[in-house]
């Protein structure tokens, strides 16, 4: 049976009478650990950040309507050419509208939907914006802003003023940062649209957005949809988009289709929407945890080093505890002992380095004008990084130390205390 308390006591003693090989091998754990939860929490919540900066503005399920030619042209329709090879140049869109049909009972649908967390109407104008003698051209676009706060975290991109103070006013204007800049208004002033039409509206400045996509800021602002439908001359029920947001993001596609062929409207999900920025973002999860695992696997090369070279200088050690009666498992668990004991001390202060080093990075301030409401370094301080952490730590010690002390359970003592 095997005497642990005995065990442990010559794994402590050989730990402490070699000092600097056992520190030297803890902070070899300690800083491969600690740099795998520094990295693994910056660049995850860089990812994260990168992520939300396109998802938080990109529905689930975009629904609108395509100008696209029609399917059959009307030389197709003609009898005498049914069973001939047609072919027509320059096809033009047909003539539709841009509003959805049913706009309204569609929206009321979705709402009801179980799998549906919100379902937002908005409606597109091209517009001018005036400013003195210049005509900036631009997207004005009709929201529920109330509603895209919740369902979109519409309320981070506000730089200046609140959703709620669009919403109070009827002829107010979340103007794009970019526009903003170029035409040198802010909050409290008027700018001037236009339609394509010709028609000019004032509207008061009640807030200031940043996507931090500076091609979008320089061209697009929000207003109530009541309000663009009114600058438009469109009825209430004119709706050009809806705007989906689900529970679950695995069922957009499958629920993309199926409203594309219920009410015969385009349908776009996330997925398919933003699939070079997917792959983007895979290639750099990859990478970081590609990096990750490196340092971890040679924290464990380093380990096992210098256990290899502890259990040479102990050649002594083992064949006296041999010839005292110690069998080769005893021996072995020794320095399994020894292995475990550093990799548990060394794991633990490898996490206790890693959470101060990103607790630091996250109090970095970061300062740029693409992303205005980021203050500082983003960090992903996620619990499985650290549970990871440790396991990887004992696991590696494990095998570092088994490999080593599984030589030292076949030392023949005989044969060492012969050469001595």
């Amino acid at each position: 049976m095997t005497n642990w308390k005995v065990i442990l006591n010559i794994a402590k003693t050989h730990l402490l009478t070699k000092m600097k090989s056992t520190v030297t091998a803890s902070l070899g754990v300690t800083f491969g650990i600690g740099a795998y939860i520094t990295l693994v929490s910056f660049m995850t919540g860089l990812n994260q950040m990168l992520d939300d900066l396109i998802l938080n503005q990109t529905p689930h399920i975009h629904l609108y309507n395509e100008i696209e030619p029609s399917e059959k042209q009307p030389v197709s329709l003609y009898k005498d050419f049914e069973n001939s090879l047609n072919v027509v140049h320059s096809v033009k869109p047909k003539q539709s509208q841009l509003k959805i049909h049913n706009a309204l009972p569609i929206l009321d649908y979705l709402k009801k939907d179980k799998g549906v967390r919100g379902a937002t109407p908005q409606m597109r104008a091209q517009i001018f914006y005036l400013s003195g003698s210049i005509e900036l051209g631009g997207n004005l676009t009709g929201i529920d802003i109330m509603e895209e706060v919740r369902l979109s975290n519409f309320r981070d991109y506000i730089i200046d003023g609140s959703p709620e103070a669009l919403r109070n006013l009827e002829n107010g204007i979340l103007l794009g940062a970019g526009l903003a800049k170029k035409m040198s208004l802010g909050v409290g002033d008027r700018v001037q649209v236009s339609t394509v039409k010709g028609s000019v509206f004032p509207l008061k400045i009640v807030g200031i957005y940043q996507s931090g996509i500076a091609e979008i800021d320089n061209i697009q602002s929000y207003a109530n949809l009541s309000t663009v439908q009114r600058i438009s001359g469109e009825a209430q029920n004119y709706i050009t988009d809806i705007n989906v947001k689900l529970h679950d993001l695995a069922e957009a596609l499958p629920m993309s289709k199926k409203l594309e062929k219920q009410f015969d409207i385009k349908a776009t999900d996330i997925n398919t929407a933003n699939a070079q920025f997917e792959t983007g973002s895979d290639i750099r999860n990859l990478i970081t945890y590609a990096v990750s695992i490196t340092l971890l696997i040679v924290a464990g090369f380093g380990i096992y080093n210098i256990l290899n070279m502890l259990i040479y200088e102990k050649m002594n050690d083992i064949a006296i505890l041999k010839a005292t009666g110690f069998s080769g498992s005893d021996v072995q668990l020794i320095f399994m002992s020894q292995a475990m004991i550093i990799g548990l001390l060394g794991g633990i202060l490898g996490l206790i380095v890693g959470f101060g080093l990103s607790v630091f990075i996250d109090q970095l301030p970061f300062d740029t004008e693409a992303l205005p409401t980021i203050t500082t370094f983003p960090v992903n301080m996620q619990f499985s990084y650290y549970v990871i952490g440790i396991v990887f730590a004992l696991l590696s010690t494990f095998v570092a130390g088994y490999l080593p002390s599984n030589k030292a359970r076949k030392i023949d003592p005989v044969r060492i205390i012969r050469g001595n």
